[in-house]
This record gives C-alpha cells, structure tokens and sequence, in this order.
C-alpha cells in the first residue's frame, strides 16, 4: 500500500505530529495541569524504557471500541514517560477499506492522540516477513501444508497435524487465479512447554493448553501473510515493550509467544482492555454489529465516555460537555478543554482501575 492512497502523511489535514506536552494554560474549564507528558509519572530517565502502539486494521472508520483501545494505549504510554506508536495493520489486503487509513488518522488528530514516531504500513513489509520465514524455516519451525478444507472441517478440534513432516516443498506462490501450493503453519509440536502462561496487566495469570491450540497458519493459500506473524515482526521492529489492546486478541497471544520465543525475541507486556458490548445481545461491539463511526465533532464527549468505561478519575467539566445544548455544542471539541482533559487522565492514570469485564453499551 503506498502511503499517499491511503494516509497523507505529508503536510495536509492528516499531518504526522509528534506528540506535543499536555500542559494546562489556566483554562476556564479545568484546573491548570502544568504537567508535561515526560515527565507525568516517571522520571526522563525512564522516557525510552516504555514503547505502547496502536495498531488499527483500515477495515472502515474507528468505533467508540477502537477509539477506547487507542485511548487506553496512549495514556499507558504517556503515564509512563514513554513513546507512543502508530502501526497501519493492513497485512489482509482483502479486507482494507480504500481510504480508511487516512479517516483513522484524522479521528486520532481530532482526539488530540498524536504519534511519535513514522508510522509503519504492514503491506510494505513483505520483506521481513520472508526472512522471518526463512529463520524458521532453518530452525525446523515451519511446514507446509497442503490439506483441503473439507478434510480440516472433519476435525473440530485444533489442527491434527497431518503435514507437520513436510518441512521442505517446492512452494509456488498464488496467483491471481490460483492458490498457493500450500499454507504454512508453525509447528508447535512437543518441544514447548505443556502450557504457556503469562501474566495480564489487567487480567492477571493467564494459561494456555500449548497443543489445545494447535498448528498455526502463518502464510496463507492466497500468499498473504497471516497477522501471526506480521504482528510479531513488527512489534520487534518497532521496539515495542508494552501492548495494550482488546480482550478479543487474548486468545492470539499465546501463539505470538510461542513465535517471540522460536525467533528468540523478548515478549512484550500485554494488557488486555474489556471490550465494548451491544446491551441488548452481548455481542461484541465491531463494524460487523453495527458499530458507528466516531464522530470527531464530539470529541471532548467521546473522550470522557471512555475514560469512564475504563473506569478512570473524571475531571470536572462544565455540564455543557455532559449535557449539551445547541448554544454550547462548540465546547466539544474545544481543544483547550481537550488537551487539559487528556493532561488529567494522564496524571490519574491507573490501569487498576480498568474493569476485566466487557461493558455494556447501547446502540
């Protein structure tokens, strides 16, 4: 994906920014925060020990869910003294929205949650994936796999294991007609631990059955590299320490541990965040469900509603953000107000504070 068709990152509405201090100019609004991002919870000597991302998929526009994981990450970050990253994860080219890349980094401007470094694209990245490919393949780690979908559907359960001894093929890539000669799975064998387990910031002990998840796809039929491996890749390359994120990816983890430990990579912190559900099913809040766009005209307001679902200190605001009226709608995105807003929720973050159970909201 070239930059310019999906993202202006040059100079335009969606400019790439640094991130500037929070810091309080005596607003009507807020009690002054004279507290630059630096220095909010730690010292500057900390300032390069903590790197959190975010990594939105351009699959359409960002949903109060997607902006509430973009929050969390940035504050947890901040919080830290640390820096805070923009990925593009659009490694499923299938599902990429023309355009959404550019809306995405318009709703992060207009929330005043700026990255501090070049973003990555995963579809430029091809590169590296292939000489990660090229690692495992040389430790043993891979294989190719040729089974049919009707035989993978006679087992319910994780993969079997039928093609774990094929770790040399003469692989043909696919076509625009044709699929690859075969997908490639990492082989989790019996060399690693029974389970794997780690620890959740907000979750707490987490375990995996190792074999219960079986053989994983990180090539696919169709040749594009599944987000397994892109994930991985790129955290590393990035430098990326911690990983706050939904609690739908809690299940991918293990699998990305599994990959750090074979690549010899240290693995990050993870933080899994509660994710948003429809009030009336329970299903997980998504574009699938229904979800709708963020609005960035009411910024301050969508701000304050996920500092509250993550169950942060609110500041005091005037009842014109809470409750507003036609005449004082302005107060929405007034970004004073916003800026000192996100100056509190840093000084007052607490990832502690953060339910484990998913909330619900209404549609």
């Amino acid at each position: 994906m070239k930059l310019k068709k999906n993202c202006n990152w040059a100079k335009s509405s969606c400019t790439l920014q640094t991130a500037p201090p929070y810091v309080g100019h005596n607003s009507p609004h807020l009690p002054c925060f004279c507290i630059a991002i630096s220095s909010a919870k730690h010292s500057d000597s900390q300032e390069h020990r903590y790197i959190g991302r975010f990594a939105p998929s351009p699959t359409g526009p960002l949903h109060q869910g997607s902006l509430l994981a973009a929050l969390a990450s940035f504050l947890d970050a901040k919080a830290h003294g640390g820096k805070w990253l923009l990925r593009i994860e659009d490694v499923d080219q299938h599902r990429t929205v023309q355009g959404a890349s550019q809306t995405i980094c318009e709703t992060l401007e207009a929330h005043q949650l700026f990255w501090d470094e070049t973003p990555i694209i995963q579809s430029d990245r091809d590169v590296r994936y292939i000489e990660t490919l090229q690692q495992l393949a040389a430790q043993e780690q891979i294989f190719y796999c040729n089974c049919s979908r009707k035989l993978l559907k006679q087992h319910s359960g994780p993969y079997p294991g039928s093609c774990r001894t094929h770790k040399q093929a003469h692989y043909r890539p696919a076509t625009a007609t044709e699929p690859a000669s075969h997908a490639i799975r990492f082989d989790v064998g019996h060399k690693q631990p029974i389970r794997e387990q780690f620890i959740d910031r907000i979750l707490g002990q987490q375990s995996f059955d190792v074999e219960a998840l079986g053989d994983f796809i990180i090539r696919r039929r169709d040749s594009l590299f599944a987000y397994q491996l892109a994930v991985v890749v790129d955290d590393a390359d990035q430098g990326v320490t911690d990983i706050v994120r939904g609690a739908d990816l809690l299940d991918s983890t293990p699998w990305q541990i599994l990959l750090q430990r074979a690549l010899g990579l240290k693995s990050p912190r993870y933080a899994h965040l509660p994710l948003l559900v429809n009030s009336a099913d329970q299903s997980k809040l998504s574009k699938q469900t229904g979800a709708p766009a963020i609005d960035n005209s009411h910024a301050v307001g969508n701000v304050l509603k996920a500092l509250e679902q993550l169950g942060q200190v609110l500041p005091i605001v005037p009842p014109s953000v809470t409750r507003p009226a036609p005449s004082t709608i302005s107060n929405l995105k007034d970004p004073q107000l916003l800026r000192d807003i996100l100056a509190h929720a840093i000084t007052h973050w607490d990832a502690h504070k953060i339910p484990v159970s998913p909330q619900p909201i209404g549609l």
